[in-house]
């Protein structure tokens, strides 16, 4: 079965507890929170205090993939309200293998993510550090952009050096995730998809996860 992570971001805001409660009782594996400052990105998103409260909704594992200039400014904060797992990028201002090794401090799980024009090669030395590689297939910041299929060829490196080195890390494919995409990126060697409007936006969400979970 193919875990998927429904993406809050395009999930309607007005009533976001509900809506975290209906992708856990349609089958969800995790909710995927997109964290955006405004620096790294050019949005700003969700802060701690919005993952607090919607903590109580659901015991489905949140997943924080942290979009910000500085993550080890946030990793504390955003642990306390409840994220299971924080998802840092090589491309932000930090060292990479420290900012793991804090997280890994906090007692959660560690995830690396890659932007579409950072190579694999970017990572190679701190990814036996990572329980995640998410790869980006999209330019992050906005939420329903189109898939970037080129990046099928780093899922595959992916997936062929975790295999070969036997790292743990899992492979999350994030951006443009639609039925079609989707498979073409598990085919690819993809342990999971975060899917935000194909599931949030679809008039059957228990459906629509259903269908993402058989790929």
């Amino acid at each position: 079965m193919t875990k998927i992570s429904p993406s809050i971001l395009s999930s309607d805001f007005g009533k976001l507890r509900d809506e975290v409660a209906l992708i856990d009782r349609a089958g969800a594996d995790s909710v995927h929170i997109d964290v955006m400052d405004g620096h790294f990105v050019p949005n700003i998103t969700f802060g701690p205090v919005v993952i607090s409260s919607v903590r109580a909704a659901t015991k489905l594992p949140f997943e924080t993939h942290l979009m910000v200039d500085n993550p080890d400014r946030l990793i504390s904060d955003f642990a306390d309200a409840g994220s299971d797992l924080l998802i840092v990028h090589p491309e932000a201002k930090h060292d990479l293998k420290k900012t793991l090794t804090s997280i890994e401090g906090l007692g959660k799980k560690t995830g690396i993510a890659l932007n579409p024009e950072t190579p694999l090669e970017a990572i190679l030395k701190t990814i036996d550090r990572a329980d995640m590689l998410l790869v980006m297939t999209v330019h992050p910041g906005f939420g329903g952009q189109k898939f970037i299929t080129e990046m099928l060829g780093k899922i595959r490196q992916a997936r062929s050096y975790i295999d070969r080195e036997g790292i743990r890390a899992r492979i999350l494919v994030d951006g443009g995730v639609t039925l079609e995409t989707g498979r073409l990126s598990v085919d690819a060697g993809a342990h999971g998809l975060v899917a935000g409007t194909s599931v949030f936006r679809s008039p059957d969400v228990a459906g629509a996860i259903r269908k993402f979970s058989l790929l």
